[in-house]
C-alpha cells in the first residue's frame, strides 16, 4: 500500500465563538503533512457530519468550549454511526473535565486534549491511531521541521523612515543618528513676573490697581466727564 496524507476535519459545532485554538490545531497538523478541512464557527453536527462524509476524511476533531460537549460529541458519533463512518476516529478537544473525557471514551469517542496539551502530542496520536487501523506502510513520513528565520532587533536605531529611495543616504541618516544622541525638546521656561507688593516696594514705583483693564478705563472716561462739566458750569 501506497503512503498517502490523512486527511482531518477540524469542527466547530454548537454555539461557541472561540475559534483561536481550532486554527492552532489546524495550522499543526496541516504543518506535520496532514490536509485539514476546518468547517467554520456555529455548525451543527448534522453539517459537521455531512462535510466528513463529503470529503472522505479520516478524522474527526470537535473543538468545543462552550461546556455543551456531553451534548455534541454523542450526537456526532450517532451520525456518523448511521452515515457509515464508524470506522473514523473522532476525537478533539476544549474545556472538558477528566470524568467527563472517560465518559466520552466508553461511548467510543477517542481520546480528548484539555487546555494546555502540545500540538505535537496530537499529531502522534493521529498518526499512532492511522498507523494502527491503516498499516505502518500507508503513513506518510512526516515532512522536514520548519526553521524560523533569525530575527534581529536593533533598539538604538530607530529609522524616522523605513521606506527611502535611496539606500546610501538612509545608511547615513541611521548612523548620523547614532552619532548624535537624541536629546529631550524643552520649553523655553517663561519669565515670572513678580508680585503687585514686590514692584511697590520700590521707589517711584506706581502701586498696581487690583481693578481689571477695562474698569479702569471706564473709570477714567467718567472722570473725564466730570471734569468737563465743571469746566463748563464754571464759565
Amino acid at each position: 500500500m501506497t503512503p498517502r496524507k490523512i486527511r482531518v476535519l477540524v469542527g466547530k459545532p454548537g454555539l461557541d465563538g472561540h475559534d483561536r485554538g481550532a486554527k492552532v490545531v489546524a495550522a499543526a497538523l496541516r504543518d506535520a503533512g496532514m490536509e485539514v478541512i476546518y468547517t467554520g464557527l456555529h455548525q451543527t453536527p448534522e453539517q459537521v457530519v455531512e462535510a466528513a462524509v463529503q470529503e472522505d476524511v479520516d478524522v474527526v476533531a470537535l473543538s468545543i468550549l462552550s461546556g455543551a460537549h456531553m451534548t455534541l460529541f454523542p450526537d456526532v458519533l450517532e451520525l456518523m454511526k448511521q452515515r457509515g463512518a464508524s470506522d473514523r476516529l473522532l476525537t478533539g478537544g476544549g474545556i472538558i473535565p477528566a470524568e467527563d473525557m472517560e465518559t466520552l471514551k466508553q461511548m467510543g469517542v477517542g481520546r480528548l486534549f484539555g487546555p494546555g496539551s502540545s500540538t505535537q502530542e496530537i499529531v502522534h496520536y493521529i498518526r499512532d491511531w492511522f498507523g494502527a487501523t491503516h498499516g505502518q506502510e500507508s503513513l506518510a513520513p512526516l515532512p522536514p521541521a520548519r526553521m524560523a528565520e533569525p530575527m534581529t532587533f536593533e533598539p538604538e536605531v530607530t529609522p524616522r523612515r523605513v521606506e527611502s529611495r535611496s539606500p546610501r543616504r538612509s545608511a547615513v541618516k541611521v548612523a548620523s543618528r547614532r552619532a548624535r544622541p537624541a536629546r529631550p525638546r524643552r520649553k523655553p521656561a517663561r519669565p515670572r513676573r513678580k508680585p503687585a507688593a514686590a514692584r511697590s516696594s520700590r521707589p517711584g514705583a506706581r502701586t498696581a490697581s487690583r481693578r481689571p483693564k477695562k474698569a479702569r478705563t471706564v473709570a477714567r472716561r467718567v472722570k473725564a466727564r466730570k471734569t468737563a462739566r465743571r469746566a463748563k458750569r464754571a464759565r
